[in-house]
């Protein structure tokens, strides 16, 4: 257990650098019509909804955004997350959905199909703007990677019960990333997205 969370705290400690660096990546092709356009792929994948979305595009681009990783059949972190992030949704309010944004990306795509996603998003009392995403297992795996939910140890890497268990949130059109255990009491988390805002819309919220 303490190695465990002595490679969570390493992985938070890196997570956000990853992004802002870029560093170890190619560059993509996509428009660079935002910060972080030529560096997280555009990769279509598949809401619980059944709705083909652009990762970039359509997630992304200018918008204030918590993102994790999870998997339906977890008997482990997962529904400990996801029942966290679900207090996190209710304690933002209807601002999850219209300038705050969800994403939970499944670690199985080939298990959970848009249909498994929604019935687990149902399950869990999960609320419009918090989107659950699957897609190709290459798609998915660049992704992981590319947001930074990468472990240090490779064969704990490879290893999806032991996947980091954190949230990224971020500020797309201002640059802004952090990163912070998904079981952070929820309103910390909710404070520390707010963080993410331009000072004057702090204020004025």
């Amino acid at each position: 257990m303490r190695r465990r969370a002595l490679l969570v705290s390493g992985a938070l400690a890196s997570l956000a650098s990853v992004i802002l660096r870029g560093v170890g990546f190619g560059r993509e092709s996509a428009p660079r019509t935002g910060p972080r356009a030529g560096y997280f792929p555009n990769a279509i994948l598949r809401t619980h909804e059944n709705k083909p979305v652009r990762f970039y595009d359509d997630l992304i681009k200018g918008k204030v955004v918590l993102i994790n990783f999870m998997y339906t059949n977890c008997d482990g972190l997962c529904p400990r997350q996801t029942a966290n992030l679900a207090a996190v949704q209710r304690a933002l309010g209807d601002r999850v959905g219209r300038d705050i944004f969800m994403y939970s990306i499944t670690l199985k795509p080939e298990e959970d199909t848009p249909k498994v996603l929604q019935e687990y998003a149902k399950s869990n009392g999960v609320k419009p703007g918090w989107l659950f995403l699957t897609g190709k297992p290459e798609d998915v795996e660049k992704l992981r990677r590319k947001l930074g939910f990468v472990d240090p140890d490779p064969t704990v890497d490879k290893d999806k019960s032991q996947h980091i268990g954190v949230v990224l949130y971020g500020n797309e059109a201002l640059d802004r990333w952090a990163a912070c255990p998904a079981l952070t009491d929820p309103t910390e988390i909710v404070r520390y997205v707010l963080w993410m805002e331009p000072k004057n819309k702090q204020a004025a919220d």
